[in-house]
């Protein structure tokens, strides 16, 4: 049963590019406060760099401000460091036992270029399942080119690949449609 091994395959690799896209939208700053947007950040911690959620606790208090209140009070200054180079565009406040980071709202200038950000995540997104479809499609052609599936067997492969690639399309584009209204919500 190769053909069924390519979809499992298939399958697989569409979830993860849907998960991706999924992931790096909801890192995107939006205008409110969200832990999410803190998950690329990483710390230089005596030499590592470390993930900011592992240096401390994060919360959101309300919807306009994060607080970060680290283990370690001495990694204040590189959590304040890494914030302000990331492309958050945010300030962070130091007051020596807790970071807090005002999220500021978003210009209209700001929030089309974020809108235009998040369409190239989603057509990446939609490349890279396109890639798994001319993948297995190719895999499938070898078979049917070796004897071990049959021309039925093949069109029928193909035929649930391209069901498949239409549904995660389909998937990122609603996960890209909430984001944009999100983003656009003033």
């Amino acid at each position: 049963m190769p053909t069924k091994t390519l979809i499992a395959d298939a399958k697989t690799r569409m979830d993860a590019s849907v998960e991706t896209v999924r992931r790096e939208l909801a890192a995107m700053r939006t205008g409110r406060a969200s832990l999410a947007m803190l998950d690329g950040i990483k710390v230089d911690y005596y030499g590592t760099l470390t993930p900011l959620n592992q240096l401390g606790n994060l919360s959101v208090p309300d919807p306009t401000i994060l607080t970060i209140q680290p283990w370690d009070s001495s990694v204040l200054h590189a959590i304040e460091k890494a914030l302000r180079q990331s492309d958050l565009d945010l300030n962070p406040q130091n007051d020596g036992k807790l970071i807090r980071i005002p999220v500021p709202s978003l210009t209209e200038e700001r929030r089309k270029t974020l809108v235009k950000h998040a369409h190239k995540n989603a057509e990446d997104g939609r490349i890279a399942i396109r890639n798994v479809r001319r993948d297995v499609n190719e895999h499938l052609k070898k078979l049917l080119k070796d004897h071990e599936v049959s021309e039925d067997d093949e069109k029928h492969a193909v035929a649930e690949v391209q069901k498949l690639t239409d549904q995660h399309t389909e998937r990122i584009n609603e996960i890209l449609k909430k984001k944009e209204a999100e983003i656009l919500e003033v």
